[in-house]
């Protein structure tokens, strides 16, 4: 059965708006776990612009479940992984001045050097994920460096405004998850995915995790977390495996 993990960023992003201490991202995880996550999300950026590194130790030391840490393929981050030890890592492109981010990593041409980035983390036992884009030379490169996982970006269905585009990117994603598990890989999604546009993977089998995070924290405000994250939750219990 797929599962839910939230991701809870933009938390520390409306407390870094007055550089205060909260709202307070550790409580959002330890909720959102009560209300039916099987996982946690945060990314460090380089820049912190939101999750901050005492964040994501405190999150690691009180998570009942997972904690998934997002990041640049930096050496800096490396050796945060590696002393905090989450259960994955997700390797994503980052740019200083995107406000979210906007596509998946590049592998191809990289594989050598992502596999020996990922080296020393898989020696800790923390598995790897890579978030890229739906495109099959992608997924061949993925491959090749030894991650386990990867995550779909799915921000260009979710972005589409036609309803032949949203096809289009759709059609990209379904044939993406088939041939990732045809090569032995597992699939999460991720990016942009709400309430709504989540329902078309209902019966989609092969995937294992769906992450989640600005539209369950934007229904928060009008429903509360735990409400928000149980409703999500609910729907992807319903899922196909």
């Amino acid at each position: 059965m797929p599962v839910l993990v939230v991701n809870v960023d933009h938390v520390a992003t409306l407390r870094q708006a007055r550089m205060g201490i909260e709202p307070e991202p550790v409580t959002a995880a330890y909720m959102a776990e009560q209300a039916g996550a099987t996982g946690i999300i945060v990314h460090l950026r380089e820049d912190r612009r939101h999750i901050q590194d005492r964040d994501v130790r405190l999150i690691k030391e009180t998570c009942n479940t997972r904690l998934h840490l997002e990041m640049a393929a930096t050496k800096e981050m490396q050796g945060i992984a590696l002393d905090i030890e989450p259960e994955m890592v997700c390797l994503v492109p980052e740019k200083r001045k995107e406000l979210t981010t906007e596509g998946g990593l590049n592998c191809i041409g990289r594989e050598t050097e992502l596999r020996d980035f990922l080296a020393p983390i898989h020696e800790k036992g923390i598995r790897a994920s890579l978030f890229i884009d739906a495109d099959p030379k992608q997924i061949e490169a993925a491959v090749a460096t030894g991650a386990e996982f990867i995550e779909i970006h799915t921000g260009h269905y979710s972005d589409a405004k036609e309803y032949r585009q949203r096809g289009v990117e759709l059609d990209k994603i379904l044939k993406s998850i088939t041939l990732a598990k045809g090569v032995g890989l597992k699939v999460n999604l991720g990016h942009g995915l709400n309430y709504r546009n989540i329902l078309s993977f209902k019966n989609v089998s092969g995937i294992s995790e769906y992450s989640i995070g600005h539209s369950i924290m934007a229904r928060a405000i009008y429903v509360g977390l735990d409400r928000a994250v149980r409703d999500m939750a609910e729907l992807v219990r319903t899922f196909t495996d």
